[in-house]
């Protein structure tokens, strides 16, 4: 794991597929479509950060800290994401960009889009 976006990116992941299953590193590595020894090396630069607790038969859950950082992002992802589509993004496009913008927009600057997008 390489960056800041890296390890944002795998904490949202396991975050949305958590909503649907138990998480494991093989569902990480299909869904972002990175090699299973890749999300390997990241999830134990995960569980070293104390993102993530690994348990003995694989499943992957967030720690606190890990949920609190993973839910920054996923909002910052669907208000970005409606924002786009308001201004005529079609959805492909907005959640692509989305998925962009959340990782380098500024915290005050966000906090402008989320005002008038937020919550709806």
């Amino acid at each position: 794991m390489k960056n800041n976006e890296s390890m944002e990116m795998y904490l949202e992941t396991i975050y949305r597929l958590s909503q649907e299953k138990a998480v494991h590193s093989i569902d990480v590595a299909m869904q972002l479509g990175y090699s299973k020894p890749s999300v390997s090396r990241a999830m134990k630069i995960l569980v070293n950060n104390n993102y993530i607790n690994m348990a003995k038969d694989g499943t992957i859950t967030l720690t606190e800290n890990g949920l609190a950082k993973a839910l920054n992002i996923y909002e910052r992802h669907t208000v970005l994401t409606r924002m786009l589509e308001d201004i005529g993004a079609d959805s492909l496009m907005a959640e692509e960009n989305a998925c962009r913008i959340e990782h380098v927009i500024s915290e005050d600057l966000f906090k402008i889009i989320k005002e008038k997008y937020g919550d709806k």
